[in-house]
């Protein structure tokens, strides 16, 4: 048996927490691994972990300066296989310590990088970097930028493996609103949705200007999750503004969110950075829902225009009005896409595939 060791540490549920939530959820009930998650102490994310039945072990995790985290990270790796999988450089740091600290061969670290962070590159990052036994991308994209800026990494040392998302949510179905009903809409108006965090770098901004653009008869648009009180304020506030208030619906922060998505017509992620992968978007195409996203990014490398979803240039707010406008009305075209998108996502995106890949490269380690 492998014991997995995936340390979290940012304060906040995102990416990186997502990545590891949906790949320990799977794990668990996988003979060949013993999984576990290490995490800073947060409630709200080791809640999260908690749930799903996953051992949770907390550690300062604050960076090189934590001489305790590496130590009693290394009491763990001490006897049998063991992965220390890792999101943050700052977490590659803890890895690579305790490992030396444990003395055992048989300890692996291996370094998925979230987002879009040039790596450091001083002595001691270098040094770190060298010392990581396997670097995992979870695009072309995320790859192409970080070797573009990193030190030197044998090519050996680095594998794509395309994110992919796995459905955990388990919270009861028939608390989830019918929205078409609280909207009373009509069948010939669209459901559009956006799920992510309400900022300006996921493009929420731009998209409510793209809705001054079109015939507010032909949508009603929901908006899934939660962000800073200003960013949530100043929303609000263009909504009033611009009387959008009977087209547009902030649910908050839903735990549940694919039985939320299951219910609409297509999904706007318009993000105006660039996206390493875009999760979003991959749910959506698990449900056979097209995608009207920004071309800046990895999503190009699933998303093709016109044949599974839509592209456009971000920060664009007519380009984007023109691309909701035009599936607000051609309903044939929404059914087309969505379809194309699932049967991509099942064939080429789909978990068991990243699941098998990963599990792959664990193995591998102990042949």
């Amino acid at each position: 048996m492998i014991n997995v060791f995936h340390i979290v540490s940012n304060k906040t549920w995102g990416g990186a927490e997502r990545y590891a939530s949906d790949l320990v959820a799977h794990m668990r009930h996988d003979p060949n691994f013993y999984v576990e998650v290490v995490s800073a102490k947060n409630d709200d994310i080791i809640e999260q972990f908690q749930k799903m039945d996953i051992p949770v072990s907390i550690l300062p995790l604050k960076g090189i300066r934590d001489i305790d985290s590496p130590v009693r990270l290394a009491r763990m790796l001490k006897k049998g296989k063991n992965i220390v999988h890792v999101h943050s450089y700052r977490d590659a740091v803890t890895a690579v310590m305790a490992r030396i600290i444990s003395d055992n061969p048989n300890t692996k670290v291996v370094f998925t990088p979230h987002g879009l962070k040039k790596p450091n590159l001083n002595y001691v990052s270098k040094k770190i970097y060298r010392s990581i036994d396997q670097f995992v991308f979870v695009s072309q994209f995320a790859y192409d930028y970080f070797a573009s800026h990193a030190p030197r990494i044998k090519k050996q040392l680095t594998l794509v493996i395309p994110e992919s998302v796995l459905n955990t949510d388990t919270s009861a179905q028939a608390q989830v609103p019918n929205l078409r009903q609280e909207f009373a809409m009509r069948d010939d108006q669209a459901l559009i949705m956006f799920h992510s965090r309400l900022c300006k770098d996921k493009g929420v901004d731009v998209l409510l200007q793209a809705l001054t653009h079109i015939d507010r008869d032909t949508y009603r648009l929901v908006l899934l999750g939660d962000g800073q009180p200003k960013a949530v304020s100043r929303i609000k506030s263009f909504i009033i503004e611009n009387k959008l208030v009977a087209n547009v619906k902030l649910l908050g922060f839903q735990r549940n969110v694919h039985e939320y998505l299951k219910q609409c017509d297509f999904g706007v992620q318009p993000s105006t950075i660039a996206e390493v992968q875009g999760i979003s978007n991959l749910e959506y195409m698990k449900h056979g829902k097209p995608i009207i996203t920004t071309n800046n990014g990895a999503q190009p490398e699933y998303v093709v225009n016109k044949e599974n979803g839509i592209l456009v240039r971000p920060n664009n707010p007519e380009l984007l009005a023109e691309a909701i406008d035009l599936l607000c009305r051609d309903r044939e075209l929404r059914i087309k896409l969505g379809a194309q998108a699932k049967h991509d996502f099942d064939t080429k995106l789909n978990y068991d595939t990243f699941y098998s890949k990963i599990t792959s490269l664990y193995n591998s380690f102990f042949l």
